[in-house]
């Protein structure tokens, strides 16, 4: 099967990540069983959502894992002049919502798992799909607690998230965090004598740009990400009922993308510093006075040495030579820091077009991808030593 074809199936399913991927994943569980791959499945105790593992080739071994995630962006709010969720070709680039990320590559991979299926390999091939990448490299933790106890781990891992076919060795990571901020309701003819909990979040956000401004100037730089320095950014806001009423309480989220050798938890606790500094005065005349600091959630970055044996084994596969760092995350660095798995991202397509109106991968990055995959297969049935 052809991977434009695999990859129209596959943009059909409107995996936003809010909603289901229960029928991608039955949709490739049965195309991956019909080729003879082992094939597991690990469904959410809660949601109709799941993960998918596949080894193609010998199980008593370690493989080449192939790794991707399933859900998307929404396209609420977007103004899109081709269906979303129905692929559409024009002058060599196909449309559709995930095409770049990052259905392209798990079609691209799909696509590989059924020509493997007709080969002796050596060496396996492993496919992993995984579901809430999109909100924080959720879902894929229980795929990553089903490797660790498996008694082979994969020797090597792509990500492939797109890089327009280059291999990537490191990314960001990243924090996630509430702040919660109390303060004491009031009429707002008397606004002096309450404590508005929206000013207090607007000084927590004043500590957290001069925490960003300090980080730009003094932090030792990596020149290979567009951005050289960790950031910190406030992304949504909210307090206040009415304009005549002091708010009681506001609330915002802000997150960290921390280079790897920045510790986030450094930033986290100079926060909490910066919310005692601005609680302390007021805490005689308004003793509920409260600042709380929650991590929703987090990964770590990836870091892979340019000289490591998974960089020239990709490298050998992609015909390129120099690698890349990318600003957004991936769920490479789990299974970097969690499994000890060399892990590289290369994947068709641009970023730069992906959570955009009209999102699309040229059909020369697929095929690009897809001479990827026949490389590796050459090299899965010649046999990698691991």
């Amino acid at each position: 099967m052809q991977t434009v074809d695999i990859l129209k199936t596959l943009i059909g399913f409107p995996t936003v990540s809010a909603d289901p991927n229960d029928d991608l994943i039955a949709y490739c569980a049965d195309l991956l069983r019909e080729a003879g791959a082992h094939v597991t499945v690990i469904r959410d105790p809660v949601q109709p959502k799941a993960n998918l593992y596949a080894t193609i080739g010998p199980l008593d071994r370690a493989g080449v894992l192939l790794s991707g995630h399933t859900d998307v962006v929404p396209v609420t709010g977007q103004n899109w002049s081709v269906p979303p969720f129905v692929l559409t070709e024009s002058e060599g680039k196909v449309y559709g919502r995930g095409t770049a990320d990052m259905k392209g590559f798990v079609a691209c991979a799909l696509s590989a798992a059924l020509r493997a299926a007709k080969m002796d390999l050596k060496t396996p091939l492993h496919l992993a799909l995984s579901y809430d990448e999109e909100i924080g490299c959720v879902g894929v933790r229980s795929l990553i607690d089903l490797l660790a106890a498996a008694p082979f781990r994969p020797m090597f891992c792509i990500v492939g998230e797109p890089t327009e076919m280059r291999v990537a060795t490191g990314h960001k990571g990243k924090t996630a965090c509430r702040v919660r901020c109390s303060g004491r309701e009031g009429h707002s003819a008397l606004a002096p004598t309450a404590l508005n909990a929206i000013h207090l979040a607007c000084d927590m956000i004043a500590a957290i740009r001069a925490i960003q401004s300090e980080i730009s100037r003094t932090s030792l730089p990596d020149d290979d990400y567009d951005i050289p320095y960790s950031t910190v950014h406030v992304g949504r806001i909210s307090g206040g009922v009415a304009l005549n009423i002091v708010p009681n309480t506001a609330e915002f989220l802000f997150e960290i993308r921390n280079l790897p050798a920045d510790d986030p938890q450094i930033i986290l606790d100079r926060l909490k510093e910066a919310a005692q500094d601005v609680l302390k005065p007021l805490h005689q005349s308004f003793p509920e006075a409260d600042i709380q600091i929650e991590t929703t959630g987090s990964y770590p970055p990836l870091a892979t040495g340019r000289d490591t044996e998974v960089v020239s084994f990709v490298t050998s596969l992609t015909g390129g030579n120099a690698t890349i760092k990318v600003a957004f995350g991936t769920e490479g660095g789990l299974f970097s820091t969690q499994l000890d798995i060399p892990t590289v991202v290369c994947g068709p397509g641009s970023m730069a077009q992906g959570h955009r109106p009209d999102e699309f991968v040229s059909r020369a990055q697929l095929a690009k991808c897809d001479r990827m995959m026949d490389a590796l297969l050459n090299r899965l049935v010649a046999g990698i030593q691991g």
